[in-house]
């Protein structure tokens, strides 16, 4: 079997905004800029913030097309070493938290927030 990494993209309204947020919120590293992408890295993790507007006429993630909410039924995961220490960076930086830090019945400790454009999500404990 091929071996899998997981990088993915979101199509976002401001991607100024975005870049900042991910940068300077969650601490992650520009790799590539252009004018309406940008290309995020931290550890191994990669994520690229296109401009919706940028999108052509019919595609799948048209602004048009859809609602408010972004990625509907879906929760960004990212699982870091200390949990509590990384919660404690991110409410340093005043960023509004959606769920506080807690232990969740599955076990995992975690916390929700929403990005600028309203993706969900959620930093949690590797075990």
């Amino acid at each position: 079997m091929q071996n899998l990494t997981l990088r993915f993209e979101l199509f976002v309204q401001d991607p100024k905004q975005s870049v900042e947020f991910y940068t300077k919120i969650l601490g992650f590293k520009v790799m590539h800029e252009y004018e309406k992408y940008h290309s995020l890295q931290r550890d191994n993790v990669i994520i690229g913030i296109g401009a919706a507007d940028k999108l052509v006429d019919g595609h799948y993630f048209r602004p048009e097309v859809l609602t408010d909410r972004k990625g509907l039924g879906v929760e960004i995961v990212f699982e870091v070493d200390d949990i509590n220490a990384f919660y404690e960076e991110i409410k340093a930086t005043g960023y509004p938290i959606h769920e506080e830090l807690q232990r969740r019945k599955h076990i995992l400790t975690d916390f929700r927030i929403v990005d600028p454009d309203g993706y969900y999500l959620r930093p949690t404990s590797r075990d």
